[in-house]
This record gives C-alpha cells, structure tokens and sequence, in this order.
C-alpha cells in the first residue's frame, strides 16, 4: 500500500509533522532538565536521593526517541531529494548550517548566566575547530544532522530504484543492529574485549558498521512516507502500544540495572559510570528504536489545523531550530532558579523545560523579525 498523505495545511505544510517538531522539540529540553539529577559533582555522576534516581529513569527513558523522531521527518519531507544536489546543499546548509556557526560562536564567546564561572574564550575557540564545546554538547545533533544531509544525494538514487521488499530487508538488517550494544558484554566475557566482527584497536569499522546508526532512520522515514498508508486509530495502536512497551521496558529497565543502587544514595562515581547507564538509551539502540516507532505511528494521527496549529504550532514548528540552537543559554539559569524554589524533584524537571521552552520560543520569535533572521534561527 503506498502512502496516503494526510492533506496539507492551507500553508501546504504536512500537519503532523510540525506536531511532531513541537513534541520533539520539547522533549529534548525536558531531557536536558533532567541530566543535572544524574551528571555532575566531583566525579562526574551524582544522583542525589531513590528519588532522582527514580524520576530520572522513569521519564526520560521516555524521551530518548526525541533526536530519531527529527531525522524522521527529515527524511519524510527530503528524502529522496527532490532537486539537484547543489540547490539541496545551498537550501539545507544555509538555513543549518549558518545558525549553527553563529551560535557555536556565541556559546564559545558568551559566558552562561548561573553556570558558576568564566569561560576561557581562546581555548574555546580553538576547540570550535576540531568539535563542539561540553558546555554546548546538544550541538552534537547538528554534526550528526549535517552527515545525514551528506549522505542524501548519494542514496537517493539508491532508494528510488530499490523495492519494498528490499527497503524492508535493509531495514531489517539495520534493526539488527541496535542489539549489538547488547553482544558487547558477551564479547567481553568470551574475549576481553567489546570488539565484534572485525572491529580491533587499529580498525573500528567492523562488519555492521555501514548499515548502522542514524541511516536506518534516513530509510525509515521514506519507507514511512511511501509504504505505509493511512491506517485506523485502533490499528495504529494496537502497533505502537506493544512497540511503545517493550521499547520502554528496554530504555528503562536498562537504565536501572546498570545503575550502581547498591553504593547508597546520595550516589557518587566516576563520569563513564553515568555513560554506561546510557546504554540502552542510545538513539540507534532497540529501545529507543522502537519506542521511536511508536511516536511516529500515534503523532501521523495528529491532523488538528485549527487556531491552535495555524497560530502556535505551526509558529513554534517554523521556530524549533532556533529554540534548539539556544536553548542551554536559557534552561541553565532557569533551573538553577527552579531548584532553589525547594519544590519536588519531579516538579523542577517539569517546570524547567516549560519555562525554558516558552522563554526560548519568545526570544526565538521576536528574532524572526529581524532582517535576514533565518540565518540566526533557522
């Protein structure tokens, strides 16, 4: 069955995804008002009480499919590409790219309210040079976005010839894939090392290597757009309940297991402690796989043009890289504010993320007043 697109906003904008952008959108900044109850202290991991450790588990174990969900409609609107090569770079990289720069500059040159310190601007921009700042690390997004955008061209001659079939074979081998962070311990206990199928210390680019990571929602979203049609709320459902528990059953329980509980609370350890509780969390895993699947069949639903979509969503859609691009300037002292209210863990995470996002699409919407504006906001 081919797609059956839902009909256009008088805009000719394709309705859910801009619902699906606003969701996105805030889901990654409630992730990152989440991070300080698990990251920081002296070395690295501090999470505080049972109850950060339990807030910070049960929900953004619930928000990791938030970065897929952007490279999906990515790929729903631009893959295959729709023009030449150079009016695809030009367009894309100009309304990414240059924002990107102005505001990694401003993160390297500004120093952030309520971080607690100066920043060492010629060390920062050195770094600017080679990778993003750890101060700015939601930037890495957009590296990852701009190798995404790179590889387009290339396989949109590809995706256009190949069958359902095939696409769905592909897809099912990259499936294969996000269970691989699940072989390395076994790896380990058979020889040592997390290496698996040719990778080494001198060469890390092993057998599944090319048809893993962020590529495998580059086809999902065209195989969305051209295969899947329209199908009931009920079958819609019925598919992403099961897909939606399961994917959180692996995101969360993951998460939980590999937490050192058994050191006490408040708990201290080292940095790569908090990274191997990620584990499961990490974008191209099972998990957040399917949990990611799952959005994307309920939020394809969503086709409510009204007042609200025509004067808010559509806005705050148009706006969502912007808000994206700066929104660490804002949450940093809205939280600090937040918590010293003394309220609830849950309630701190909750209250930063829509105080930062409301803050940030204010700023982000008086800026696109401004002459030439796309090249600050996107």
């Amino acid at each position: 069955m081919t797609s059956n697109l839902q009909p256009p906003a008088e805009s000719g904008r394709i309705v859910f995804l801009d619902w699906l952008r606003v969701i996105a959108c805030f889901m990654v900044i409630l992730v990152h008002s989440i991070e300080p109850f698990y990251l920081g202290g002296p070395e690295g991991t501090y999470i505080a009480s049972w109850w950060d450790a339990f807030w910070t588990t049960a929900i953004d174990s619930a928000l990791r499919p938030a970065v897929p969900l952007f490279v999906l409609a990515s790929s729903y609107l631009l893959f295959p590409l729709k023009t030449d090569t150079v009016t695809f770079f030009r367009k894309r990289f100009t309304r990414v790219l240059i924002p990107f720069v102005i505001w990694s500059l401003l993160y390297a040159l500004v120093p952030m309210i309520g971080s607690g310190g100066e920043i060492d601007m010629a060390a920062n921009l050195k770094n600017l040079g080679v990778n993003f700042m750890m101060h700015a690390g939601h930037l890495w997004f957009v590296y990852m976005l701009i190798g995404v955008y790179l590889l387009m061209p290339l396989l949109s001659p590809w995706i256009d010839k190949v069958s359902r079939k095939e696409e769905r074979g592909f897809l099912i081998l990259w499936a294969f894939t996000t269970i691989l962070p699940f072989f390395r311990p076994l790896a380990v206990s058979i020889t040592g090392t997390p290496d698996l199928w040719g990778e080494c210390p001198w060469n890390e680019f092993g057998t599944f290597y090319y048809v893993s990571g962020f590529i495998g929602y580059l086809v999902l979203g065209h195989y969305f757009r051209k295969y899947v049609g329209e199908i009931s709320w009920g079958k819609t459902l019925a598919l992403a309940v099961p897909f939606w528990l399961v994917g959180y059953a692996v995101t969360a329980g993951g998460f939980w297991h590999i937490m050192p509980r058994e050191l006490g609370f408040p708990l201290s350890a080292p940095y790569q402690t908090a990274v191997d509780m990620e584990t499961t969390w990490n974008f191209c895993t099972i998990g957040v796989m399917m949990q990611t699947v799952a959005y994307f069949l309920v939020i394809r639903k969503f086709s409510a043009s009204g007042t609200i979509y025509s004067k808010l969503v559509q806005s705050c859609s148009k706006l969502s890289y912007g808000v994206y691009l700066m929104h660490m300037f804002v949450l940093i002292p809205v939280f600090a504010m937040v918590k010293s209210w003394g309220i609830p863990t849950l309630a701190v995470m909750l209250l930063s993320a829509v105080l930062t996002y409301i803050i940030c699409f204010v700023l982000a919407r008086l800026i696109a007043f401004l002459p030439k504006s796309k090249y600050i906001v996107g």
